[in-house]
């Protein structure tokens, strides 16, 4: 009862972070679409785009496998280590928007650079050990704290200051704001990170997860970022007015892996993972299906709502996209939760090689007719087919195990965070 107690808990928090940052959303989605229009939405898209393929760049996407290293690894030194694999990207992106901002280059590679950039420092942030020792809790504090300092300085600067560099600026100002606490968090409890010993296992570990992440970013949440050169700003304004919305539900869903991946990590080998693996898949995607029929019906309205009537465009765009949310909440769950408590870095991989296979057919049709019903429709079937992959490959995992008996966990142990304070 109380392992149970600890996981609705920490369920809520994760959720409570996720969900903190599209109540912000709520409030600076409407201000930016009625003052920026479709072009300059389309603009600020690809800058998001760009944030999460720079967040990947410099975090290699193994977060959630050096999360769960914490257990049994020297903190400091894995910090340490981690930190010297992140820093010189982060250090290359700054060398490279400068650059480009010396020169004066084109206002989308300018939004893309930008982008990256942002995203790579909220990327050192110490927010994965918060997570890998089960302190939900102040992962969360710290996090609606910097997504409160972005509420407060969009909504003073971008009426003054209409732009969508604007934007993407105040949002760099505010990854700030949560790297220096998680920082101030973790060297308050552990001290300063070791020097660096064995980073190159970290690095080999990762180019496989972030060759995964990458190629997953061209038809995920950085495809606006790779269609900038296809599809004009205003179209895809029009696609971010749907895709923010459904990517914006799919990261609601995302709290069952987080929370579940400290102890998935320590059932891992235990008789009972497998079991406890498959019904944690099966609550996410029954919340999918549920939340699909919402926002089915419920198109029209919110898109009103947030991005006003210049957006009505965006309505069908929605009612179609919104149905990826059960393929990428079971592929969420998987990649989060079951995969890299496995190391499984070569499944994650093949994975993101058969989506992107699939986003390139889409993308070539797109060149050929400008439509944005091509990055839809590509975006779809790529996210059903990474799905059916992962579920395949959870499946033969589990049957490979069976063949060797594993230990059954103690009935008496108690859960491995349950008694963490936050």
């Amino acid at each position: 009862m109380r392992a149970s107690a600890a996981l609705i808990r920490d369920v809520g928090y994760v959720m409570l972070g996720k969900y903190g940052q599209y109540l912000v959303t709520l409030v600076t989605l409407p201000l930016a679409a009625r003052i920026l229009g479709a072009h300059g939405v389309g603009l600020l898209a690809i800058g998001m785009a760009a944030y999460f393929i720079g967040s990947v760049l410099v975090d290699l996407g193994i977060t959630s496998i050096v999360a769960a290293m914490v257990s049994h690894e020297d903190v400091n030194q894995l910090r340490g280590n981690y930190a010297a694999v992140r820093l010189p990207t982060l250090a290359t992106m700054t060398i490279a928007l400068l650059g480009a901002l010396a020169v004066h280059v084109p206002e989308s590679l300018a939004m893309v650079l930008f982008g990256l950039f942002a995203g790579g420092l909220w990327s050192i942030s110490e927010d994965w050990l918060l997570i890998g020792e089960g302190r939900f809790g102040a992962s969360t504090a710290y996090q609606t704290i910097g997504r409160g300092a972005y509420l407060v300085l969009l909504l003073v600067l971008l009426p003054v200051l209409p732009s969508a560099f604007t934007a993407m600026g105040c949002l760099c100002l505010s990854s700030v704001v949560t790297v220096v606490l998680t920082w101030w968090d973790a060297i308050r409890r552990h001290g300063r990170p070791r020097r660096p010993s064995g980073a190159g296992e970290l690095l080999r570990l990762g180019f496989p997860v972030l060759g995964s992440r990458l190629l997953t970013a061209g038809y995920g949440q950085g495809a606006p970022a790779l269609y900038a050169g296809v599809l004009s700003a205003a179209s895809l304004g029009l696609f971010s007015a749907s895709d923010r919305i459904v990517r914006a539900i799919q990261s609601l869903l995302d709290p069952i892996g987080f929370t579940l991946l400290p102890r998935m990590a320590r059932w891992d080998g235990a008789a009972g993972f497998w079991r406890r693996a498959y019904v944690g898949l099966a609550c996410c995607m029954a919340l999918a299906v549920v939340v699909v029929s919402v926002i089915w019906m419920s198109a029209p309205l919110l898109v009103s709502i947030l991005f006003g009537d210049q957006f009505a465009a965006a309505v069908p765009v929605l009612r179609l996209e919104i149905f990826i949310l059960p393929a990428t909440a079971l592929t969420s769950y998987v990649v989060t939760a079951v995969l890299p408590v496995r190391k499984d870095s070569i499944g994650i991989l093949t994975g993101a090689v058969l989506g992107t296979a699939v986003a390139a057919v889409a993308l070539v049709i797109a060149m050929r007719t400008q439509s944005v019903w091509a990055l839809v429709i590509g975006t779809l079937a790529a996210e059903f087919t990474v799905a059916a992959w992962y579920l395949l490959r959870m499946t033969w995992l589990m049957l490979q195990d069976r063949r060797t008996p594993a230990p059954a966990l103690p009935l008496n142990e108690p859960d491995p965070v349950a008694g963490r304070t936050n």
